[in-house]
């Protein structure tokens, strides 16, 4: 089966968050069930900068109009890391040749309809120059929503999109392409489509909209949050057209990559250790404390890898920090974000020094050690539509404290007596947003952890379970072929 996985970001070339990761993954474990699959993607600055020598011009052209005026991009290609896979770069320097992939912290840039409503139109023209009909356009995100609308469009005006249908994948129902009623008018579409059926969203252009509309499947990154987008909750004012479209719609959790996230062949790591040799994490602890500036004791070590932004729970965390230096326990925090969460994690930090580090960048070295060097792992989300730091921690014998919500429901089973003596639990859940039950969660865990044997069993069943992209692979292959039968 011929596959195009059809995104606005893709690990390695550019990343804002976890639709890379996926894009960079998924068509490796598809291409390993013997599917021909191929990624197509703006050429970003990013790319340019540290992937020129390996991009190569495919001498193909690509004109779409938009608006009254029409523009022509070149068609590169190269191709995922380690594989075959091709992945088609989409080349226009006036929209893509840019510092950021999105916008400024000043904003979005305010031509981001016209960048990826343009994309879109890309995507079709390449398959068409490149004469490759893909039985499956997989599209991700409202960056590439409108592609599932021009190829319903096409299939009545050129046969060679005549067996070609679309799945659109939602990583996040947050986001979804809103823009001016006004950009509609580049879209090409017949103002007659601009109806609160299809695009209109309170007087406004919402590309989702019409991608959730066109697709002929939908997917997201849970079964979980697949339930929760269709309550006024969780819906983001789009609950009634995903539950008008309910019965196509699947979730299917996100993977991880072992060879890349794995405590027995981990870089990053000073030791390495296994389910079976779970000596490795101690070393790997104590070096977190060193690069903290915490003390070396042998005391519970919580952590996490984050944005600092609202949806992640962090104003949950703020509120029991003090308990958890009552309690004895060490924290540490990798991450950026929200101007006002880093100062008050700063503070934190300058307060109790022997009990927080806060680390205010990114670093991929620093986040592996982290996964490796911590007892427990802290994900109070909101809301989190898969969710990828949860499945980490579970390799690397970290356990992870979670809401139970979206993918953290799906993929944490929290740690009961029974569930222990079953060999199911892998970690602590709490359901209502707030700071008691996550600090009723902490100190269940912490109970836990004094028992030394009870607790090697709980991160032994978690480091064993397997959450790889091969699963994942295999539950997208049977949507390409149900939809495409």
């Amino acid at each position: 089966m011929r596959i195009l996985f059809v995104s606005a970001e893709v690990v390695p070339f550019a990343k804002t968050g976890g639709l890379a990761d996926v894009a960079g993954a998924i068509p490796n474990a598809l291409r390993a069930l013997s599917h021909d699959v191929a990624v197509i993607m703006p050429y970003y600055q990013s790319a340019r900068q540290k992937f020129a020598d390996r991009v190569a011009d495919t001498g193909l052209r690509l004109s779409a109009p938009l608006g009254a005026e029409t523009h022509t991009a070149a068609l590169l290609r190269t191709t995922l890391p380690g594989s075959d896979v091709p992945v088609y770069l989409v080349d226009h320097p006036p929209f893509y040749d840019r510092p950021q992939l999105y916008g400024t912290p000043a904003g979005d840039y305010p031509d981001n309809a016209e960048r990826f409503i343009f994309f879109s139109r890309a995507v079709l023209a390449a398959t068409r120059a490149l004469n490759w009909a893909p039985d499956i356009y997989h599209c991700n995100d409202w960056q590439a929503a409108l592609v599932p609308v021009y190829l319903r469009a096409a299939h009545s005006v050129d046969r060679f999109y005549h067996n070609s249908h679309s799945i659109l994948t939602i990583h996040n129902l947050a986001y979804q392409g809103v823009f001016p009623r006004e950009a509609f008018a580049l879209t090409g579409i017949d103002w007659s489509h601009f109806t609160w059926r299809e695009f209109e969203f309170y007087g406004k252009l919402n590309l989702l909209k019409g991608g959730l509309v066109a697709a002929d499947l939908l997917t997201t990154v849970s079964r979980r949050y697949a339930r929760e987008i269709q309550t006024r909750e969780y819906g983001c004012g789009l609950e009634g057209v995903l539950a008008d479209r309910a019965a196509q719609l699947y979730g299917i959790i996100n993977g991880i990559d072992y060879t890349i996230w794995d405590p027995a062949t981990d870089p990053y790591l000073p030791a390495p250790y296994s389910p079976d040799d779970l000596a490795g994490k101690a070393a790997c602890k104590r070096k977190v404390q060193e690069l903290s500036g915490l003390p070396p004791r042998d005391v519970p070590l919580l952590g996490i890898v984050s944005r600092l932004d609202e949806q992640k729970g962090l104003d949950l965390i703020a509120s029991i920090l003090p308990d958890l230096v009552e309690l004895d326990t060490q924290f540490v925090l990798l991450g950026t974000g929200q101007q006002s969460l880093q100062d008050l994690f700063t503070d934190f930090a300058r307060r109790y020094p022997r009990h927080v580090s806060v680390h205010l960048t990114f670093s991929n070295e620093l986040a592996h050690q982290i996964e490796a060097g911590s007892d427990m792992y802290l994900m109070p989300s909101r809301y989190e539509p898969c969710g990828l730091n949860q499945l980490y921690s579970l390799r690397y014998g970290t356990a992870p404290i979670v809401r139970k919500t979206g993918g953290l429901a799906d993929t944490i089973t929290n740690c009961t007596p029974t569930s222990l003596a079953k060999g199911t639990a892998n970690g602590f859940s709490f359901e209502t947003y707030a700071a008691p039950a996550l600090l009723h969660a902490v100190r269940r865990a912490l109970r836990l952890y004094s028992d030394p044997c009870a607790w090697r069993r709980l991160i032994q069943i978690g480091m064993r379970q397997d959450w790889s992209w091969n699963k994942s692979a295999r539950e997208y292959q049977a949507l390409y072929m149900k939809v495409h039968s």
